[in-house]
């Protein structure tokens, strides 16, 4: 059986693996990148497995657990990317920004155990926020490239092609991030009986898929200011941290929200 004690060893290695994965992307050696990056991403997942077999439930209860979902789906957007659009740069950031989540939970574990509140029973739980990471983690891919573009504004004026291949980013988690309220929707009707009740986390969901559905709507209107479109981008990943993670610090959700998970049942 597996610990979370164990987590930094398969973390090191996966890391590791994805580094060399990136190098390998920026000295095009693209066979290297994609054999290092897929084997790291095998590595990483085999410790989500066995700790969802160690805690017989999924390991998605406490932020803890989240972010070792986010920090697998980054490099694995970054692949994705980098197989579509061939950008040098992209697995080495994915690799950087998940190591950052990778850090924190080695850092600052959070406890993990087999306790699982009987609203986070439900079938949809899971899918609902496994869904929801994957969003997260394309959306987040997609903010890299809206500042890589910010820094090179000569690609912003030269072709359009990168933000063409930025919007495809934001549709697909957009569309991750729909699925994912709906099954949201789901959850929380089993669990406790409505569909949608405006808690906190609730609301700031709303707000963060809003704020996205603002910037794909821009991206339509004729003569519209690519530089502007991306500032409401990261605007709107600001607000998508404070639905993930931000919502937990807030007076409004102490006491009241159902969806801090820290919070006694």
């Amino acid at each position: 059986m597996v610990s979370w004690e164990q987590f930094m060893y398969f973390a090191i290695v996966a890391v590791l693996l994805w580094a060399v994965g990136a190098w390998a992307a920026w000295r095009e050696k693209t066979a290297l990148a994609y054999t290092s990056t897929i084997i790291g991403l095998g590595a990483f997942f085999s410790f989500i497995l066995m700790m969802w077999i160690s805690l017989e439930r999924p390991p998605l209860r406490t932020m803890g657990e989240t972010r070792l979902w986010y920090s697998f789906f980054l490099p694995l957007a970054g692949i994705i990317v980098y197989s579509r659009w061939k950008y040098k740069w992209i697995l080495s950031f994915s690799t950087l920004l998940a190591l950052v989540f990778i850090c924190i939970n080695i850092f600052k574990p959070e406890i993990h155990s087999k306790t699982l509140m009987p609203a986070l029973q439900s079938p949809w739980f899971a899918p609902h926020v496994i869904v929801y990471m994957l969003a997260y983690a394309v959306l987040g891919v997609a903010t890299l490239m809206a500042v890589f573009l910010l820094v090179r504004k000569n690609l912003l004026t030269s072709h359009l092609s990168p933000l063409t291949s930025l919007d495809n980013l934001v549709y697909v988690g957009l569309a991750f991030m729909t699925i994912g309220m709906l099954f949201g929707a789901l959850w929380a009707k089993e669990a406790w009986g409505h569909y949608w009740s405006w808690d906190p986390k609730e609301t700031w969901a709303a707000i963060t898929w809003f704020a996205y559905l603002v910037y794909v709507h821009y991206r339509q209107i004729p003569n519209h200011k690519p530089k502007l479109a991306l500032w409401v981008l990261l605007i709107s990943f600001v607000l998508l941290q404070m639905c993930w993670w931000g919502i937990n610090y807030l007076p409004a959700a102490q006491g009241s929200s159902v969806h801090v998970y820290s919070m006694p049942s």
